[in-house]
Order: structure tokens, then sequence, then C-alpha cells
């Protein structure tokens, strides 16, 4: 099997709302929700994805020829490849019913653990989707990261509870999803957290904590003053509020101003290993890839993911050795045109 495969079986499958397009760009599905379309006019998703080719490689073969070496620490644990699977919730309703997030989860944890990377999972107001999560991750010795939603306090340290005894290697947090109507309209309140409510959580994790959406200098200071090992800069898709920046545009910033204190990732619109180097070359450490790794499930479960596994793959791998770049580490701002 080859993407332009994967594509063509995900297309028969993957409902009425994702078109499983050559370019992943957030045009055709737009504000279309449910789908995997922005809010609002939909202009945040494709403005994450125009932004990313925006940016420019500065080509250099004048280097010495070596072998490339794609692989990362992270969480005391070492991954073949700097990007990841990133979480998504209610996969039925906005992909089509051949999936649900259990079964979803239990075919990108497994495969993803097994072809070295990571895979997040989501979350949802059925209280299944994380045990069934969770257990998946356990099943592959914590390979794995379960992301839960700001939930009210109580209902975050039930989940979180599973998350410990799943033996994760860290625990995310989309503190995004405030914006999720489902949150808002919760008793007791769920949505945005302070400082101090954020400390509290991630000191009852006791783990490696993600705090997932970050789109300002400040958030990212005040996820660090809370305690958090990383962040993932991040609008959500575009799915909680109309009209932000790109998280390509606010990547620079947030790098340079908490300089290597926590480990910094991003999403948004990156779609192939050019980008994923793009954004290695701002200053994140990983990168975390969603919407194009349901169409790659859905397209050939197993196979389709490590299919879009070895795209990335080969396209980081020429892009670092075109560039001059034979480790992660060598990657730098001035390889980039901004």
């Amino acid at each position: 099997m080859n993407y332009n495969e994967l594509l063509e079986n995900a297309r028969v499958c993957i409902g009425d709302y994702c078109k499983a397009c050559i370019e992943c760009n957030g045009k055709v599905c737009r504000n279309q929700i449910p789908g995997p379309g922005a809010k609002g006019v939909g202009d945040t998703a494709i403005r994450n994805y125009d932004k990313w080719k925006e940016i420019r490689i500065n080509m250099d073969t004048l280097t010495e020829n070596k072998k490339v070496d794609m692989s990362v620490d992270f969480f005391g644990k070492k991954f073949k490849y700097p990007f990841f699977a990133g979480p998504v919730g209610a996969v039925n309703l906005h992909y089509g019913d051949k999936y649900n997030d259990m079964t979803y989860n239990n075919i990108l944890v497994s495969t993803c653990a097994k072809e070295g990377i990571l895979a997040f999972t989501g979350d949802g107001t059925n209280p299944e989707v994380m045990k069934a999560a969770t257990s998946a991750i356990k099943s592959v010795d914590g390979i794995g990261i379960p992301t839960v939603k700001p939930w009210n306090i109580d209902t975050i340290k039930e989940k979180i509870q599973l998350v410990k005894e799943s033996n994760a290697i860290a625990v995310a947090m989309d503190v995004d999803a405030a914006g999720l109507p489902f949150l808002k309209n919760m008793n007791p309140p769920a949505g945005a957290k302070s400082v101090q409510e954020l400390k509290e959580i991630i000191e009852f994790s006791n783990l490696p904590f993600i705090v997932k959406g970050i789109m300002t200098v400040s958030g990212a200071l005040k996820a660090k003053e809370a305690g958090a090992a990383a962040i993932v800069v991040s609008n959500h898709g575009g799915r909680v509020l109309d009209q932000c920046p790109a998280t390509a545009e606010v990547l620079a910033d947030i790098v340079d101003a908490v300089n290597g204190s926590m480990k910094v990732f991003v999403d948004g619109g990156i779609r192939s290993g050019v980008d994923v180097f793009k954004a290695l070359a701002i200053g994140a450490d990983g990168v975390l890839i969603c919407r194009t790794f349901v169409t790659a499930l859905y397209g050939g479960e197993e196979d389709g993911i490590k299919v879009y596994i070895d795209k990335l793959a080969n396209e980081l791998e020429d892009t670092m050795a075109m560039c001059g770049a034979y480790s992660i580490d060598e990657i730098t701002r001035d390889m980039i045109r901004i």
C-alpha cells in the first residue's frame, strides 16, 4: 500500500464530513462541525496549514555526507522520530462509524508504539473512552500519553488515577478544550483553569505533565509556573476559537520565552516531514499530527499508520540531509526562511 491507495481506501469508509483530501488543508471541510472542520468561518485550520507552507527551506549540501539520525529522547524514553500522533475524540461522530474512540485508540496506540513513536489519546464524556485508552497504553508498557479534558477537579482526579494505573510516561491536558460546548455547560463547572488549579492537578498527577493549547508567551509562562514539564503550542485545530493566529506564527516567540526550561511541542496544520523540519528549526522539540493519522487509520489500520509514518520519516530524513543536519540537535533556525 502507498499513500495514495491509503487515501482511496479511507474515502470509502471515513464518513460524510472528511473527504480524505490529498492536501489536508481544511478548505473542503472548512467550518463543518461535526467533522474535521474549524469553528466559525473555519479559517483557523486553513491558516494553520498555509503558514507552514509560507516558511521555506534553506538548502545546503556542501556538508559532510553522513547517516541521518532522527531519534529523540523524551521523559526518559528514546523514540525513533520527533513526531507523534495527536489526540482525537468522538471519532465516530466526526469521521464515520467504522471505528469508535475505543477501537481507534487500540489500533493507534499499539501501532505507533511498534513503529517507535508515541500516540496521544483523547478523552470524552463517556467514561469508557479514558478507561479503554489507558488500557491500550498499559498494554504497550506505558508508551502513550492520555490527554485529559479540563473537567471539574473531581472528574480530573478520577481520570488521572486511570492514567497512573496505565504506567503512561506522561499525561496531557488540552486546556483549550474549555471552548467545547459540552464542557462549558457542565455542572460542577469545567473549562478554564487558574495557575493554582493547574498546579494542584499537576501535583496530584505526579507525572510529567503536558499542557496542550498554549498560544501566547504569557500562557506558556503560566504553564511553567504551574509546574508543567512540557507544552503543546496548539489552537485545537481551530475548533474552539475562530480567527486565531496559526501555530507557526506564535511558535518562535514561545520557544524563545521558555528558553529550554520545558519541552515545547507544536501541532496544527503540520502534514509532511518537511513541515516537521520547519517546526524543529523554529525550535520545537517535537510535533503532534492528528487529522492525517485519522485518515491513515481509516485507510488501512495498522498498515495505513505505518505507511504514513514512513512517509513522514522519509520526507524529514531527506530534508535534514539536504540542509546538512544529520541529527535533530543539528537543525537550526537559519535552515529556514520565514
